[in-house]
């Protein structure tokens, strides 16, 4: 853990998925037609605090809901790649670090499945997933949560890295 302790010491940019990270990856559908997902407060605050302190905190998902880009907006989240088609968040996420100069050592990713296996297996980043995340990904990453999607597990690496960083709640 310490070699990764070191590592989260360098992150300034969080990139989250959406359905199975910050949600349960459940789809509410009602007899109307709509669907909602359901997002956990604790991984919010934990958004909130991250962008707060000075993190970039960014979405890429294939997900594309006025509902889901109202919640994000909400918490301040500016940096939206929403609604491309799942084989494509590779392009999103290598857009982002060339539109804005990023550095991959200093980027965290979270996801949660197939979809994200291309980033996530990028040597640079940190790459994370929630613990009920599919096994192939489980395999690739740098940390798996001991918190599941849309129950703790983005709030888990905030806290992680904020701690290692000293920025989490200094008393």
């Amino acid at each position: 853990m310490s070699e990764l302790f070191n590592r989260f010491k360098q992150i300034k940019t969080f990139i989250f998925d959406v359905d199975g990270v910050l949600t349960d990856g459940g789809i509410n559908a009602l007899d109307s037609g709509e669907c909602f997902r359901t997002f956990y407060i604790h991984d919010a605050y934990a958004i909130q605090h991250a962008i707060r302190a000075g993190f970039r905190v960014a979405i890429i998902s294939a997900a594309n809901t006025e509902g889901v880009r109202k919640w994000l907006t909400i918490l301040a989240v500016k940096d939206l790649f929403m609604g491309g088609p799942n084989d494509q968040k590779i392009n999103a996420y290598l857009g982002y670090l060339t539109r804005d100069s990023l550095k991959e050592e200093e980027v965290l990713y979270m996801g949660d499945d197939i979809p994200d296996y291309e980033i996530l297996r990028r040597p640079a980043l940190v790459s994370t997933c929630p613990a009920d995340a599919a096994d192939e990904v489980q395999a690739i990453c740098d940390y798996v949560s001991p918190k599941t999607g849309g129950r703790g597990a983005v709030r888990d690496v905030v806290e992680h890295v904020m701690k290692a960083q000293g920025l989490w709640f200094n008393k």
